[in-house]
């Protein structure tokens, strides 16, 4: 009952937040007097209403609930009261959608409409909401070039680093679970080759454009058809693009391609609520939203609409994953935007397929209130399905659904998890767990850490050397390929990649690099750096830059080891 009461005092925190958030928004300075415009209407209680929950949630969604020992519903499921609905219906122009989870009602109004709507019972306010104009439908692109060896290389080593191989020896594919997917389109996924099989076995559930309000999404952008590839597309020998090939989906348009309004970020709340009701097990949404509408110490997991919602969204059963963002590069942000940035979310970094190391567009962390961002890492390039053929791309986006497929299939073998255990085994399955940093989380998650953990600690593969002046790490001889020179110190390798040209193979395992960074004793990381091992002596920390309580934390070759430093 304690947790109970404490999520129903956060529901209303957060609706607060909403209204305040809002209130804040500027009109726009060409609005005319009589002109229609988007606001929204707060409400103040749900009193008298009431909710089967049997007949409200579809059968899937009621198992997710059952399966994780959650109530059949509660208060933010509740709908929000006929006869404000209707009253609000009467005076303003056009109803929007209502929102079950902060008893709130979308609507477009004129100025005297909103007079009308303030001063009604039960309205605790009403705050205009900021959208953008919908673009016309995007002209037919080029086929794309046939893909090349490399190009099919890659298709099979984006799947393989998660450990493609192990999932298939225990026949893990996603069966069972259900995948929502926000996004701005899913041109040709009716049509496309690469998703025959989910259409003849009828495994896209359902669909909504929470845009234009209608149930087809097969326009208006690629990127939703590219993300679903991801997941479970596949090329024409039958090669997976993805390891979730038996899910069910459901696909919702929450986006403009050419804008980034507050208008998309409502529509992700009722896209998210709508997976909710149809059952989605795993939500992945491959956008955030940055710069154009927030400040980076915003950025905390509590500000935005959508970080709130997603919260809720795992409250009630769901894993949201989501792309960490593509603003590594931007000296001006940087970190990984929203919903990305809220706790209980997985946010999901991008590696180069080559190199295994952090590809410099990948958004880093930490959050503003100094969280661990991003948890975990896939290939930041892929193999993916477009209108006309495949195509090699390159974001965080698309580390999202691959990593979200792979938590298909540890949910499909262990389906008594709940959702943060389900999360907590996924950081666990990193190749770098127990070390992290703020580039890489966790590293890149495989099947074969998850489902069958090390039964005994690993082997030391190195050694703290502590100096008058220095505290050394000196690789021990039995790991190294080779003999390793003792002396002089290995330049660290850059923490970004860097574009090849030509384009380098993918590699299916990550090389033997040393990882190392300093924390504080709060666990807030001051630095951390990647190292190729070409002595043995291969790191040192200079004891003068280190503060009583720091940790020195390494990891290579499995092996991850600490040292404390002392008053």
């Amino acid at each position: 009952m304690h947790h109970y009461q404490a999520f129903i005092r956060n529901v209303k925190r957060i609706a607060v937040a909403l209204c305040l958030a809002l209130v804040a928004r500027p009109a726009s300075a060409q609005r005319t007097s009589a002109a229609a415009e988007p606001y929204w209407v707060l409400l103040g209680d749900k009193k008298g209403t009431t909710l089967d929950a049997r007949r409200y949630f579809t059968p899937a969604a009621q198992r997710r609930r059952q399966r994780q020992h959650l109530p059949a519903a509660d208060s933010t499921d509740f709908p929000v009261r006929a006869d404000y609905v209707q009253a609000i219906r009467q005076r303003a122009d056009t109803l929007t959608f209502v929102s079950r989870w902060f008893n709130a009602v979308a609507c477009r109004a004129t100025p005297a409409q909103v007079a009308a709507l303030q001063r009604l019972p039960g309205v605790r306010a009403v705050v205009r909401r900021t959208v953008s104009n919908t673009p016309d439908a995007q002209p037919a692109v080029a086929a794309p070039a046939p893909l090349t060896g490399l190009d099919l290389q890659l298709a099979r080593q984006q799947t393989a680093a998660l450990g493609l191989g192990a999932l298939h020896q225990a026949q893990l594919t996603g069966k069972g679970l259900r995948i929502a997917i926000f996004d701005v389109g899913f041109s040709g996924t009716d049509t496309h080759a690469a998703f025959a099989h989910l259409r003849n076995s009828q495994r896209v559930v359902s669909t909504w454009d929470f845009i234009r309000q209608r149930p087809f999404v097969y326009d208006y952008g690629t990127h939703g058809t590219q993300v679903l590839s991801c997941l479970a597309g596949q090329l024409p020998d039958g090669t997976g693009l993805g390891v979730a090939q038996d899910a069910e989906f459901l696909l919702a348009r929450t986006e403009r391609e050419y804008s980034e309004r507050y208008s998309e970020e409502e529509a992700w709340l009722a896209a998210v609520e709508w997976a909710d009701r149809n059952g989605a097990d795993i939500i992945n949404s491959s956008l955030g939203y940055t710069e154009r509408r927030y400040f980076r110490e915003q950025m905390n997991g509590r500000t935005s609409l959508v970080a709130r919602a997603a919260a809720l969204a795992v409250r009630k059963g769901m894993l949201v994953v989501c792309a960490a963002g593509n603003d590594g590069d931007d000296l001006r942000w940087g970190i990984v935007g929203t919903p990305a940035d809220q706790d209980s979310v997985l946010s999901v970094g991008g590696i180069d397929p080559a190199t295994w190391l952090p590809e410099s567009f990948s958004s880093r962390g930490p959050t503003a209130n100094r969280h661990l961002k991003p948890n975990v890492v896939a290939f930041g390039e892929a193999i993916t399905a477009v209108p006309g053929g495949y195509e090699r791309t390159e974001g965080t986006s698309f580390a999202s659904p691959l990593v979200a497929g792979l938590a298909a299939c540890l949910w499909q073998q262990q389906r008594q998890l709940s959702v943060m255990q389900l999360f907590q085994a996924l950081q666990q399955a990193g190749s770098l767990y127990p070390y992290f940093d703020y580039a890489q989380g966790y590293g890149c998650p495989t099947a074969a850490r998850a489902l069958a953990p090390a039964a005994s600690a690993p082997s030391p593969t190195f050694d703290f050397v502590r100096t008058d002046s220095t505290l050394r790490v000196v690789i021990r001889e039995q790991p190294a390929a080779g003999p390793l020179p003792y002396e002089e110190i290995a330049a660290a390798v850059t923490s970004t990649a860097v574009d090849e040209e030509p384009l380098l193979p993918a590699q299916a395992k990550a090389p033997a690099y040393l990882y190392l960074h300093v924390a504080d004793a709060r666990g807030v990381l001051r630095t951390y750096e990647v190292r190729e091992v070409t002595q043995r002596v291969v790191a040192q920390v200079q004891l003068s830059a280190l503060l009583p309580q720091d940790v020195v934390r390494v990891a290579f070759n499995g092996y991850t080891h600490s040292y404390t430093v002392q008053p």
